[in-house]
């Protein structure tokens, strides 16, 4: 058992987050994240149109009826602080299309950009400060969540809310001006503030969308109250019931705490977080490719189709390819987006998987949804996992044909990163679909010169739809 006088990993991430200055983070790294960032207010912008959006930002507005004046972006709407954070999050988020650190399975900008945003935005700091924050909370998120190596999502949590929430204290702390004693103290706070189920894998629930945006409001409450000299514990991640121990359970022993600090400051997990080239869990993308791969490589037609399997990950089939009934048939978009029969066969048959392949009259068409109560599932014995999502699909035809493909790296990879230049194109594809070319430019101009002075509030208003 450690002395009470040695350092925690709280202390650690505490140290980090008080003293990384802006020049210590490479170019390239800062470079990187600003294109991050673009990805989620294209994403954010793409989002506005869905009934979760506007359900949400209903419910927001009732939370802020009594004022606020922080700015949404792609909307006009001004809300209290903390709400402006999580619609921010769900926007962000809800299409899950947005990026995804593979070791650690988590999306961290859809929480850490909407509290650095916010919390910048509020104490009057400029861009740079804000994007410092930012990165200071991917690596921090990254690390944590890596700990676990998927353990999360086997017990049922979540690890973009319950790490998110983590991540964004510090984002928040650094940004109020605490010191490292109070950051390692609002770490502390925030064990009793990180959340986010998997239970919405059973019907299709809409609650992983607001996992993130929570996470970035408990930040800044864990953060603003330990600024206030509210006293949080110390073995925040390896106590007796500290995080790890408490949300793993006997999977805790299969972590490795080293992870949660290593290369801080020397290796930037930010450069390794892929980007979605897909609008579905990361963790259906190289099945999905290999499928649109068989479909062009041997003209397929479904009537031709007896059989196909897909081979996984095996700590991926609880979320994206069961319960059996619900992937086959999905009933609503968020089933299908974590539905490996679905899009399969989606892939197969449209040789493609977007955001038209989630619309209500692609989820209710019978080929698809045929192919869909044929596609079965395998464990990939040669999974890389969690460093990449490999998949294979192996088509069986009606004349006793066997044509398979494998994609070991998914796309996005480390290996196969998506280019800067190609988060642009996604960006100007996503503003598309709800704004003006005009428009998208202005935006894109804003956020990638985040940091070359720009004050953090004129980037807030300027992600804001006007009214």
């Amino acid at each position: 058992m450690s002395n009470q006088t040695d350092p925690t990993i709280a202390d650690t991430l505490a140290d980090f987050a008080a003293t990384l200055r802006t020049a210590d983070i490479p170019a390239a790294v800062l470079d990187r994240a600003r294109h991050l960032i673009l990805d989620a207010v294209g994403i954010a912008h793409a989002s506005t149109p869905y009934d979760f959006a506007h359900r949400s930002l209903s419910a927001m507005r009732d939370l802020s009826s009594q004022g606020g004046n922080t700015p949404v972006i792609a909307s006009p709407a001004r809300l209290a602080l903390r709400d402006a954070m999580l619609m921010n999050g769900i926007l962000i988020h809800g299409l899950d299309y947005d990026d995804t650190h593979a070791a650690g399975v988590i999306h961290a900008t859809a929480s850490t950009f909407p509290c650095a945003l916010g919390t910048a935005a509020q104490a009057r700091l400029d861009g740079e400060a804000m994007l410092a924050a930012y990165v200071c909370g991917m690596e921090v998120g990254a690390r944590l969540a890596s700990v676990a190596k998927g353990g999360f999502h086997q017990v049922g949590f979540h690890p973009t809310g319950l790490i998110g929430a983590f991540a964004c204290t510090l984002v928040a702390g650094r940004l109020l001006g605490l010191n490292a004693a109070q950051l390692a103290s609002a770490q502390g706070i925030a064990l009793s503030m990180g959340s986010g189920s998997m239970e919405f894998l059973q019907d299709g629930a809409w609650t992983k969308r607001m996992h993130p945006g929570w996470a970035a409001g408990a930040g800044l409450t864990a953060a603003t109250m330990a600024r206030h000299g509210f006293v949080g514990p110390r073995q925040v991640y390896e106590g007796r019931f500290g995080l790890f121990n408490s949300h793993l359970g006997p999977l805790a022993r299969e972590g490795d705490l080293a992870l949660a600090t290593a290369g801080l400051g020397d290796v930037w997990e930010l450069a390794k977080v892929n980007v979605k080239p897909l609008p579905a869990c990361h963790f259906t993308h190289a099945c999905a490719d290999a499928a649109v791969t068989l479909r062009e490589r041997h003209g397929l037609r479904p009537e031709q189709i007896r059989s196909v399997r897909a081979r996984v990950p095996a700590e991926v089939v609880k979320t994206v390819c069961e319960p059996v009934a619900t992937k086959t048939r999905p009933q609503n978009s968020y089933d299908a987006q974590f539905s490996i029969p679905y899009i399969v066969a989606t892939a197969l048959i449209r040789g493609r998987f977007g955001l038209a392949e989630l619309d209500d009259e692609a989820l209710r068409d019978q080929r698809t949804l045929a192919l869909a109560s044929k596609v079965e599932h395998e464990v990939d014995p040669d999974s890389p996992f969690p460093k990449y999502y490999s998949g294979e699909v192996i088509v069986t035809l009606d004349d006793g044909r066997e044509l398979r493909h494998r994609e070991h790296v998914n796309r996005g990879g480390e290996e196969r990163p998506i280019s800067d230049a190609e988060v642009v194109r996604k960006y100007d594809e996503n503003m598309a679909l709800v704004a003006s070319p005009a428009r998208a430019a202005q935006v894109r101009e804003l956020v990638l010169a985040i940091g070359r002075d720009v004050a953090a509030a004129d980037l807030q208003a300027g992600l804001a739809a006007r009214g």
